[in-house]
């Protein structure tokens, strides 16, 4: 298999004084108005998926034969601010975007028994099934955010069928137990009590639905681990959390990937360690892209949301390189 060669994302991002340091990126990128359309109101398009479950995907046209699959963070839902962002700058290129929703999240609330979680590949199958029916001609590239960027490189390792033609794996916590660590660790417990609120909540939601149920209760204040543990694992098929994150993390799987993939972080992102990104041994099909400075899905920069710049160079040179194999 050849080497993976595309043009790197020039110039890098230069984070203004004022939010420099990884926390500073992650909490003001996030925190910064996103003067994006909220993705929640565009046409909806409901996917089954394997065991009867369905999601939502919310859907902008475009021209260019190229369809990015978004797939959302942990918690989160087609309206989280790089969803937006990200969506906005690939339509205004022409490219067609599907914003999706893993189980249970934003519009697809009441459509499915299970919840969806890390090692959630066969849904992505489903999703790109779906959208080689509805555009066969296509370039489709599947763009996962943090926790997704796990899922779309899990997909890929284990080559499930069918493939998108190529990947983008923002941020990926690549190995679930060391992410679940440091993420009860220092000041990102500050983001573990928020998702774990979130999570929570719908937990809750399904738990009412009487399609699953938790194994004993869960404290107010618990970490991911415990969550899991106590929750997602035993609903998912995995005797604890230990197995879940065993089974799940894409780290042993990205020497199998064939499908051209760039994996893309920076080296001061507070929970996803950049070490891991960089020692984990890759197939010649991946690049990895480290910047000095982001934080967390961030990347606030003196000229603006240096990431949505960099989404659209890696999907646009990803479908490019695909055109190429392509060719006669």
């Amino acid at each position: 298999m050849s080497e993976l060669a595309l043009p790197r994302c020039a110039p890098s991002c230069v984070a203004p004084w004022w939010a420099r340091g990884p926390h500073a990126q992650t909490v003001l990128g996030h925190l910064a108005p996103v003067r994006a359309p909220r993705l929640s109101m565009r046409a909806r398009r409901e996917i089954e998926l394997d065991d009867g479950d369905r999601l939502v995907a919310h859907e902008l046209a475009g021209q260019s034969g190229v369809l990015a699959l978004l797939f959302h963070g942990l918690s989160g839902d087609a309206d989280a601010d790089y969803m937006r962002g990200a969506a906005q700058q690939l339509s205004a290129r022409g490219h067609a975007v599907w914003a999706v929703e893993h189980r249970g999240c934003g519009a697809g609330r009441g459509l499915a028994r299970r919840p969806y979680h890390s090692g959630r590949s066969a849904d992505i199958a489903a999703v790109v099934r779906a959208a080689r029916a509805a555009f066969p001609a296509s370039i489709v590239v599947a763009v996962g955010f943090s926790i997704s960027g796990n899922i779309v490189l899990l997909h890929a390792g284990q080559r499930l069928a069918p493939q998108a033609d190529a990947v983008l794996a923002v941020h990926p916590p690549i190995d679930l137990a060391q992410a679940a660590h440091d993420l009860h660790s220092g000041l990102n417990r500050l983001y573990e009590l928020r998702f774990v609120t979130r999570l929570r909540r719908a937990a809750r939601e399904l738990e009412l639905l009487g399609t699953v149920r938790a194994r004993g209760a869960l404290r107010r204040r618990a970490s991911i681990a415990e969550f899991d543990d106590c929750f997602t694992a035993p609903v998912s098929g995995f005797a604890s959390a230990a197995e879940y994150y065993e089974r799940c993390s894409a780290a042993p799987h990205l020497s199998a990937i064939e499908t051209p993939t760039v994996i893309l972080s920076s080296l001061d992102d507070p929970l996803v360690r950049a070490e891991t990104l960089r020692a984990t041994p890759r197939s010649p099909a991946t690049l990895l892209h480290l910047e000095q400075a982001g934080g967390h899905m961030a990347y606030l920069s003196r000229d603006g949301r240096w990431l949505e710049r960099a989404l659209v160079h890696y999907v646009e040179a990803l479908a490019h390189h695909v055109r190429g194999q392509r060719a006669p």
